[in-house]
């Protein structure tokens, strides 16, 4: 019974905690887009991926050529001479495997001169998430684009455009609701105008009345 009474309190507790958070998220995917370092990094890294496929095509070339040569021959080697061509055909062939794994396999070159090119650009946004949280009192911000998914987020936590703003940086997304959230202006989800609809028109003037004086018969 005080094991049950414990975990209840307990769970009651972490709830009160974590409601007076004051929460938010940011979408780095699309931050990123905007972001010309990043486009730049993108065009970069795929002049490196063409060099690199271009050079594992040549090995495939020439492990090709090697099959060719041996097979168009074959029969008039000696099986010593077979033997050894067939180990030169092995070489080439784990040649090509290698390299790709080293190009293009799990922290491979590809990975590390992206990672290098990008750590600059990720310090860069992680400093404007920062500043954007202290000023706003989030305690804890999210990010729609990485690996927690999120199903459901009310935009009026989306402070994606503060950070873009930080960053000197404007998106053509302004004028979406919950684009620029502001706890103080809206505090109530419910008080945000419904995609499309126009502010509401003064209250229209009674009609003047027809002052002129009607002519004697």
């Amino acid at each position: 019974m005080r094991k049950f009474l414990f975990i209840f309190l307990a769970g009651f507790l972490l709830t009160s905690v974590s409601q007076a958070q004051k929460i938010g998220y940011i979408d780095s995917n699309f931050i990123l887009s905007k972001m010309p370092a990043f486009n730049k990094v993108q065009q970069e890294m795929d002049k490196y991926a063409e060099a690199w496929q271009r050079e594992i095509e040549q090995l495939q070339q020439q492990a090709d050529k090697l099959k060719q040569d041996y097979k168009a021959e074959e029969v008039l080697l000696t099986e010593q001479m077979k033997q050894k061509r067939q180990a030169e055909i092995a070489k080439k062939e784990n040649e090509l495997r290698d390299y790709q794994r080293k190009v293009f396999g799990y922290e491979g070159m590809m990975f590390k001169r992206r990672q290098e090119l990008m750590r600059p650009i990720q310090d860069e946004v992680f400093e404007a998430v920062e500043k954007v949280s202290k000023a706003r009192g989030i305690q804890i911000m999210f990010d729609k684009s990485g690996d927690l998914v999120m199903i459901y987020t009310n935009p009026v936590h989306d402070y994606t455009e503060y950070v873009l703003e930080e960053l000197g940086l404007a998106s053509d997304r302004k004028n979406t609701p919950g684009a620029r959230p502001d706890s103080a202006l809206v505090d109530d989800p419910a008080n945000l105008p419904e995609v499309g609809e126009e502010p509401q028109e003064q209250q229209q003037q009674p009609p003047a009345r027809n002052t002129k004086k009607k002519s004697n018969n």
